[in-house]
């Protein structure tokens, strides 16, 4: 039997901070308490030294490439990178090569993962205008949910048909996650743009080609769509501040129907960093302006956003480095996420109760994962050791994802992930991820 006791750390659960003793034993929780007494003969001791433990951030939006993208990342090293950062469990994307949206085909990529992931795993189904039949034969126990671009991004998956869309919403008792952004908006603006530059179009206005009312009228139609045909909305990467007019603070998580969330570029920077970052900064939906980066930190500490997540979506330096019209969008962010909002707490500007919530509590809530998200006795052990005084500056050579570049680099964190737990297995600590492939599929209740 796997057995480990933590001892000496702050527990940080459901809103509460408190010192304590933690045992695992084979892949779950069986007992926390203010001390536990073990031999050493019995199990391994972990002392945690007064350092936070924190449940493991699931992460609802990665693109980790595989299958046919892995030259930009795959489910190996990108999963890597993710326990490296205290992300124990993600929910990967459709829109990979093949895209995900026959039942065979998402199943081949879980497949993968089960040979490959250090971290949990599951995948979207993808909707396009014609799979409907495809779409509502998803297992609701065993697939997190139906994605649908009603923008078009990396994949070019885009879902416009009116009549498609209204079934979808309608036929599916499963949570349906949206990218939003209106893609007439954006070819307008793309074109008025094009006539001003010609084809050196600066990225300095890519926020203004995908712009807050690209974002507006493509939000705000898929949730007029959800309350008219009662379905499960979460919609993906929230980026402006007048799309927080659309969400409400007024009733508890488990009542809303509609969701939302806010990735943690949009948190950080602005588009007077297109200046220094240029193309290493270009995602879809774009990074806005200070007003919009403070509103989605306004809604998120009032609870109208009710998850944090990466959108992680490498791309090669090569791919980056075009011209911004060639340039694709995404950037990695699985390794730097929480230590990323950890340095927000530095700042007095979010606590770690509030950090937890809505990077592990609020997606287990919203997609209804089994035994995860939390550190409850008969959980998953999927824990996070994280030491909020040592300093650690990101540099290429030790970023983990495949592509090797990070928008932080240069950047010196406050805090770092000493130890990463997934199913009871020490997965990743003295700053190495070990040869553990200890990612289990998720499950749902539903």
């Amino acid at each position: 039997m796997n057995r480990i006791l933590i001892k000496n750390a702050k527990i940080v659960n459901e809103g509460v901070i408190f010192e304590g003793d933690l045992l695992i034993e084979d892949e779950v929780i069986v007992e926390i308490s203010e001390s536990i007494s073990a031999k050493s003969s019995e199990c391994t001791i972990i002392d945690a030294e007064g350092n936070y433990l924190i449940p493991g951030a699931i992460d609802d939006q990665v693109h980790f490439r595989e299958p046919g993208l892995t030259h930009k990342g795959d489910i190996e090293s990108e999963s890597k990178a993710a326990v490296a950062g205290g992300i124990t469990s993600f929910i990967e994307q459709p829109n990979t090569v093949p895209n995900a949206v026959t039942q065979e085909i998402l199943e081949e990529k879980y497949q993968l993962a089960a040979q490959k992931s250090y971290a949990n795993y599951s995948f979207m189904m993808g909707a396009t205008n014609d799979n409907l039949d495809e779409v509502l034969k998803t297992n609701p126990k065993n697939v997190a949910g139906i994605k649908i671009f009603l923008g078009s991004s990396t994949g070019n998956m885009l879902v416009d048909n009116e009549a498609t869309l209204e079934k979808i919403f309608s036929s599916t008792d499963m949570l349906i996650a949206v990218h939003c952004e209106d893609e007439q908006t954006i070819k307008d603006n793309l074109e008025k743009y094009k006539e001003e530059y010609g084809e050196d179009v600066p990225v300095t206005v890519h926020h203004l080609i995908r712009s807050a009312e690209a974002c507006y009228l493509s939000s705000s139609k898929a949730i007029a769509l959800a309350q008219r045909t009662g379905a499960r909305l979460h919609i993906f990467h929230l980026s402006t501040a007048r799309e927080m007019e659309l969400f409400t603070n007024k009733i508890p998580l488990e009542e809303k129907k509609i969701t939302a969330e806010v990735c943690v570029h949009h948190l950080w920077f602005t588009n007077e960093d297109y200046a220094t970052k240029g193309n290493f900064i270009k995602w879809n939906p774009a990074v806005k302006t200070t007003e919009d980066r403070d509103a989605l930190w306004q809604a998120l500490l009032d609870d109208r956003i009710d998850v944090i997540a990466t959108d992680h979506a490498p791309h090669t330096k090569e791919e980056k480095k075009q011209k911004y019209l060639q340039a694709p969008s995404g950037g990695p962010l699985v390794q730097h996420a929480v230590v990323a909002m950890f340095e927000a707490y530095h700042k007095g500007k979010i606590s770690i109760e509030k950090i937890v919530e809505k990077m592990a509590h609020n997606p287990a809530k919203i997609f209804k994962i089994e035994k995860r998200g939390f550190i409850k006795v008969g959980y998953y052990a999927d824990l996070v050791l994280i030491n909020t005084g040592m300093p650690w500056g990101v540099k290429p050579e030790n970023i983990l994802a495949k592509c090797g570049w990070s928008p932080f680099e240069g950047y010196t964190f406050k805090s770092r992930i000493t130890h990463t737990f997934v199913n009871g297995k020490l997965v990743y600590n003295a700053f190495k991820v070990k040869d553990i492939r200890a990612g289990k599929r998720l499950l749902f209740d539903r």
